[in-house]
């Protein structure tokens, strides 16, 4: 099943997708108890919202919190098993849907793309053990967690201001569910051109490790992300398209734009 959000005069509707047609789904996917009725060929006994290619496309969830891990594909640089996921955040104010402009920071001179696999959480999910966690996840989509890459190195604070920058969350452009998340090819693309590529099989901590450990630090309710760390990454700049491809889910397309304000006089007192 392929689960979407659009806009339908106006407001947000969560809707299912088979082939090009979208039905209505009522009320939260993620939350409603009744979610088993929601299925094919059920659904057919709702309204049509329309054709997929001709909505406009929404953030696929609406998330209390965006969690995020770093280093999580193998190099030969890298050993990092025995060593726990290292977890940031991205605000909320980082998500754009499909097709939105990601805005170049006027603060950054090097801004890059980091296609990654995201989980949606469909269950509320606390001290979950490993062999439970799919019990609790909804789906997964695109993500592409964009970078000030020159202020995360100046910074040294780890993700710091580098990962927050309002639009810095391209996320969609639809939830699959009944997938295998942890085999999946996923690949980047700048402006046409192959990018960053891979398959999610090639994950050092595959999902059910990742998300049983960040259920041990915080709770994760329904419609909340996880983002799973990128196999590369390429630089932006305004007037670029950047698309990311997961195996089964589809493809995020976001164009790069500069920003629309300039540099802001402010010091620290």
């Amino acid at each position: 099943m392929r689960v979407g959000r659009f806009e339908v005069h106006g407001k947000p509707v969560f809707g299912l997708i088979e082939g090009d047609t979208v039905w209505a789904a009522e009320g939260s996917v993620f939350e409603s108890p009744e979610k088993e009725s929601l299925r094919f060929p059920s659904c057919r006994k709702g309204r049509v919202i329309g054709r997929f290619s001709e909505l406009k496309a929404l953030v696929p969830c609406e998330p209390t919190k965006i969690l995020a891990i770093g280093r999580n594909y193998r190099r030969a640089d890298i050993d990092i098993q025995a060593e726990p996921p290292q977890v940031f955040m991205k605000p909320l104010t980082t998500l754009v849907g499909g097709g939105d402009p990601i805005v170049y920071p006027w603060m950054s001179q090097r801004v890059i793309y980091e296609p990654e696999l995201a989980v949606v959480m469909g269950k509320r999910t606390r001290n979950v053990p490993v062999d439970r966690v799919l019990d609790h996840v909804f789906g997964y989509t695109c993500a592409n967690d964009v970078t000030a890459k020159d202020l995360n190195v100046s910074d040294r604070l780890g993700a710091g201001r580098a990962k927050i920058f309002d639009t810095f969350c391209p996320l969609g452009p639809v939830i699959a569910t009944g997938i295998d998340g942890n085999d999946l090819a996923i690949c980047g693309r700048l402006n046409g051109q192959p990018g960053p590529s891979s398959r999610t099989s090639h994950m050092i901590r595959r999902v059910e490790e990742v998300v049983s450990f960040i259920s041990c630090v915080t709770t994760l309710l329904p419609g909340d992300v996880v983002l799973f760390a990128t196999p590369g990454t390429q630089e932006v700049h305004p007037g670029d398209v950047v698309e990311v491809e997961i195996e089964g889910i589809g493809v995020l397309r976001n164009p790069v734009v500069a920003s629309a304000s300039g540099p802001v006089r402010w010091q620290l007192s």
